[in-house]
């Protein structure tokens, strides 16, 4: 078991977590590339920051987010993910994921991006 981690504030709570919460965050957080112990985990949603809210831009973060979280189905911790995007707000876009874990538990997650 991990310590659980608050995805608002990227803090530790105290609380163990003994579900899929933090790998999603942390593969959703985590640059591409830039964690030491395994290059290709973490997603390239950071590389939206400059770009427009566009059809073509949510689609990007649908996929970079899919390609991010792919590692947990083909390690079988993870039987299904779906993302949706919305653009609630000018400037964000947000990403509502729902993963179906191997024991047939379905978590829901808010994720936003950052877009101009």
């Amino acid at each position: 078991m991990d310590a659980y981690i608050d995805h608002t504030t990227g803090d530790y709570t105290g609380q163990r977590c003994t579900d899929l919460h933090n790998a999603v965050w942390l593969r959703l957080r985590i640059r591409k590339g830039t964690y030491w112990a395994d290059p290709q985990m973490g997603s390239r949603l950071h590389e939206l920051a400059r770009a427009k809210d566009t059809p073509q831009t949510r689609t990007l973060a649908r996929q970079y987010a899919e390609q991010a979280l792919q590692p947990l189905i083909d390690d079988k911790r993870a039987t299904a993910v779906d993302v949706v995007v919305t653009s609630p707000e000018t400037g964000w876009l947000r990403l509502s994921i729902t993963v179906t874990s191997a024991g047939g538990d379905v978590l829901t997650f808010r994720h936003p991006v950052k877009v101009v």
